[in-house]
C-alpha cells in the first residue's frame, strides 16, 4: 500500500469512501457485505475511512464504527463531517457531534470536516461560532483534526484558506475531467503554498470515468489495454505529490480488489501516460452537441425555458454516454423544459457563440426524452 504524510503520521493513499454501500435483498444496507468490504481494505493496508454525519441516513457512521472496532483504535483513522445545511447554531453543531461520537463508538474523531463548504455556508459557520465550537472541540483532543470539504469556485476556497483559521487539511473534487472546475489545480497550488494537506473527492467523477465510451478509452488501451479506466484516474490524481489521501467509494468486491491493486505497488503517471489521459479528455470533450458556455446571454427565455441547464445535461450525455444522466433532464421543472420553447428566436440574437438554439433545443428534447422511455 502506497503511504503519504499526512499531519506527522503515514496515512494510506487509499482512502475507503462509506457513502455508497448498497441494500440487500430486504431493502436495508447489506452490513455483512460492507463489513466484509471495509475488512478487506484494512487488511490490504488501508487506514483513512470516510464516513459524513448524513451519509446513509446515518447508517454510514454507525457501520464504520461497527466494523473497525475489532482492531486497534490508534491504527486507523476516521473522518466525520459537520453538515452545512440546518446547522446554525453552536448547539445544534455539537450535538450532530456528539451524536456522531456515539454512532461510531469512538472518544474522538481523527479527521473532522465542515461539510460541503461554499462562501456563503462558511461565513455562515463564522458568524454563528459554529468554527470556533469545532476549534475548542480540537483543543480538547475530541478532534485531532480539522478541516473543511469544498464546493464552490477558486474566489470562495481562496476566502476560507486565507480566513485566519490554522486548517490541517482540506478536501476538494479533483479529477482529469474536473481539474478547472472548483477550486481547480489553482486551489491545488494554493494548499501546496500553505502547507494544507489535500484529500481528494470524486477523482472518478462518481463513478463516470470508471466507464468511458470506446473511442474515448482508444489512448488509453495503446497503452495498456488490461488497465481499467478507473485505475488510470486514480493514477492520475495521485501523480500529484501534494495530494495526501485518495477517496474512493467501494461498494463491491472488484471495484476494491481494482483499486488495491492500483495503490498496492502504486506508480504515478509518467509522460507517454499523461499524454494518454489528456487525449482521452479531449476526445471526451469533443463529444459535446453543442458549445454551450453556460454564460447565460440567453436568458431570460421569454417562454421560460431553462436553455442553459437542457444543454448542460444534453452535452454530459453526449461526453460520457451514460443514459442516467438523462433524468437530470426529467427532473427540470416541466415549464422550463423545451416544450416551452415559443421559438421567437431572443435566445438565438444573443448567443454569443452562435447556437441556432431553437433547432438544437428540438434535438436535445428528442434525445434526452427517448432515453427516459
Amino acid at each position: 500500500m502506497e503511504y503519504r504524510e499526512m499531519n506527522g503520521r503515514k496515512i494510506s493513499l487509499l482512502g475507503f469512501g462509506a457513502m455508497r454501500f448498497k441494500n440487500g435483498p430486504d431493502g436495508k444496507i447489506d452490513r455483512p457485505k460492507a463489513y466484509e468490504l471495509l475488512h478487506k481494505a484494512y487488511e490490504a493496508g488501508v487506514n483513512y475511512f470516510d464516513t459524513a454525519y448524513v451519509y446513509l441516513d446515518g447508517e454510514s457512521e454507525k457501520i464504520v464504527g461497527e466494523a473497525l472496532a475489532k482492531y486497534p483504535r490508534e491504527s486507523f483513522c476516521v473522518a466525520s463531517k459537520l453538515p452545512s445545511w440546518g446547522t446554525d447554531t453552536p448547539e445544534k453543531a455539537l450535538k450532530i457531534f456528539e451524536e456522531s461520537l456515539a454512532r461510531l463508538n469512538m472518544d474522538y474523531i481523527d479527521y473532522y470536516l465542515l461539510h460541503a463548504m461554499n462562501r456563503r455556508s462558511f461565513d455562515a459557520f463564522v458568524e454563528h461560532g459554529i468554527v470556533d465550537l469545532c476549534v475548542e472541540l480540537k483543543k480538547q483532543g475530541r478532534i485531532k483534526h480539522l478541516g473543511f470539504s469544498f464546493h464552490d469556485n477558486y474566489d470562495a476556497f481562496e476566502h476560507i484558506i486565507e480566513s485566519g483559521y490554522d486548517w490541517d487539511f482540506c478536501q476538494i473534487q479533483y479529477n482529469y475531467m474536473d481539474q478547472f472546475d472548483q477550486a481547480t489545480t489553482k486551489g491545488n497550488r494554493l494548499c501546496e503554498e500553505k502547507n494544507i494537506p489535500l484529500i481528494i473527492m470524486e477523482p472518478i467523477k462518481g463513478g463516470t470515468l470508471a466507464n468511458l465510451p470506446e473511442e474515448a478509452l482508444e489512448p488509453l488501451k495503446s497503452i495498456d489495454p488490461d488497465a481499467t479506466a478507473a485505475s488510470w484516474a486514480l493514477r492520475w490524481v495521485g501523480s500529484e505529490p501534494r495530494v495526501n489521501v485518495i477517496l474512493s467509494g467501494m461498494n463491491e468486491h472488484d471495484q476494491l480488489d481494482d483499486n488495491l491493486a492500483t495503490f498496492g505497488e502504486f506508480k504515478p503517471l509518467d509522460k507517454a501516460e499523461l499524454d494518454a489521459v489528456e487525449a482521452t479528455r479531449q476526445i471526451i470533450l469533443s463529444r459535446v452537441r453543442n458549445g454551450c458556455t453556460g454564460c447565460r446571454y440567453c436568458m431570460p427565455c421569454p417562454g421560460g425555458v431553462d436553455i442553459p441547464r437542457i444543454f448542460a445535461i444534453w452535452n454530459e450525455y453526449a461526453r460520457y454516454g451514460n443514459p442516467r444522466t438523462a433524468h437530470g433532464y426529467e427532473r427540470i421543472p416541466a415549464e422550463a423544459r423545451a416544450d416551452s420553447c415559443l421559438e421567437c428566436g431572443a435566445c438565438m440574437q444573443k448567443c454569443p457563440q452562435g447556437f441556432d438554439i431553437i433547432e438544437n433545443l428540438k434535438a436535445a428534447k428528442a434525445e434526452l426524452e427517448s432515453l427516459l422511455k
